[in-house]
């Protein structure tokens, strides 16, 4: 009687441990997939744009989703070390670095009308320095440690122009970056750059805040590109099941053929198409950092 107890014990335990294993696998209510989205462009259109985002996934993938949107770019790589992101929009040197440490994988590179690499720029008032060296000894607004074009290309840059600043600040995204030079609370920024559109309406950094400063393109002036650098790729964490990290693939590039993704992916981050990708792609930052006499996780201590 006294082994039946036992048995009976075990068995009630083992499964117990079964359901709980098994209501933890990913996608399910007690672990999602977890997409996380870089917080480079407005908050506001990235929540909303997320929330639609999220929907489309959990139908197409058949789990549950959860779209994350922390507050910097270094909480988007670091989310892959402790397994917090399965799948991510990372900037473009914040794949590096989530690659150099966690094994990170770039799939998709993300395409903007037809181009799949873009630039940085430099930007100042239009009243501003006038050469790259009348920055030296000035006030200059960077976007983040791990974005770049807005601070690995700047950075190096200025390395090899001898410029050397007198202050800086990191802004944290490119909008920013521009009000702060609009507003002349530094001397000049550094942001992304893409061409302008075939009617000549420009679609660098300084777009996004013409609904605020309609005179944006008056006031602030490029003072010079960097570049060139591949685009952002979608990334997803190393140890996913490779049946999910196909599926997840396949699910991006349907929803760019769909009208509301072509809305919310544009809106998100001017994405018009994917094309497949893969880390030796990326090389030319890893070369840039080169330059720098540098790796990914040197050049952010």
């Amino acid at each position: 009687m006294k082994n039946i107890i036992i048995s009976s014990v075990l068995l009630v335990g083992f499964s117990f441990l079964n359901s709980c294993t098994q209501s933890k696998e990913i996608g399910s209510k007690a672990n999602p997939l977890k997409f996380y989205l870089l917080p480079s462009q407005d908050m506001t259109t990235l929540q909303d744009s997320g929330k639609i985002l999220k929907k489309y996934l959990e139908k197409e993938l058949d789990m549950h989703v959860e779209v994350e949107l922390p507050t910097s770019y270094i909480a988007v790589i670091e989310a892959f070390g402790s397994k917090r992101a399965d799948a991510a929009v990372l900037n473009t040197f914040g794949y590096i670095l989530a690659n150099e440490k966690y094994g990170a994988i770039a799939k998709l590179r993300l395409v903007n009308r037809g181009r799949d690499e873009y630039y940085g720029q430099i930007i100042v008032h239009k009243d501003g320095p006038k050469t790259i060296k009348e920055l030296n000894n000035k006030k200059f607004a960077f976007v983040d440690p791990a974005s770049t074009s807005g601070y690995l290309l700047p950075t190096r840059l200025f390395q090899q122009e001898g410029v050397k600043l007198k202050e800086h600040i990191f802004a944290g995204r490119h909008d920013t970056v521009v009000t702060a030079v609009y507003q002349r609370k530094v001397d000049g920024g550094a942001t992304f750059y893409t061409p302008p559109d075939e009617d000549g309406t420009p679609k660098d950094a300084r777009w996004i805040v013409r609904a605020q400063f309609p005179d944006v393109f008056e006031k602030i002036k490029i003072l010079k590109l960097t570049g060139p650098i591949p685009n952002d790729p979608l990334t997803l964490r190393k140890d996913l099941p490779e049946e999910l990290k196909t599926k997840i693939v396949e699910a991006m590039k349907k929803y760019i053929k769909t009208d509301e993704g072509k809305k919310v992916l544009m809106d998100m981050y001017h994405i018009t198409d994917f094309k497949d990708t893969n880390d030796k792609d990326y090389d030319t930052i890893r070369g840039y950092l080169k330059d720098l006499g540098k790796t990914a996780q040197e050049f952010m201590k």
